[in-house]
């Protein structure tokens, strides 16, 4: 217990000692020895190549090797799970807010206004200009 206390004591003189100086003594973070690095094929395409060959080996041993080296105490490896058939739902608010295509749904449109009869509408025009001649001729 004495000795963490007088390295604790000259520690901090080292401290004050390059602080009257103009310097500041930051602790050097270590990291550790990664099993491996990401790089990049031919083809541009990320990979992870592995330091030690003994993570690159097939089988059960290199699957354990390698769980072992990428273990981390804040991950765990999951099972990526199948997607189910589930029906789309509707989004009522994709419509008027935006359209997020990962979070879509279904999106309703507005219903068509009905179809209207063109010849009709000529039949109708061609007999108020009728109209109009006849009021204009008596």
């Amino acid at each position: 217990m004495g000795a963490a206390h007088s390295d604790d004591t000259e520690n901090r003189a080292l401290n004050d000692d390059l602080k009257k100086l103009g310097y500041r003594l930051r602790p050097r973070v270590v990291e550790p020895q990664q099993p491996g690095r990401i790089a990049f094929d031919e083809r541009g395409n990320a990979v992870y190549e592995w330091n030690d060959d003994r993570f690159s080996a097939d089988g059960e041993a290199g699957e354990r090797a390698r769980r072992k080296a990428l273990d981390h105490p804040g991950l765990s490896f999951v099972e990526e799970e199948q997607p189910t058939n589930t029906p789309i739902q509707n989004n009522a608010r994709g419509t008027r807010i935006g359209y997020n295509p990962y979070e879509s749904g279904l999106l309703k449109r507005k219903a068509a206004a009905p179809k209207r009869d063109l010849r009709e509408l000529s039949k109708w025009i061609e007999m108020k200009k009728r109209v109009g001649e006849k009021n204009r001729g008596e």
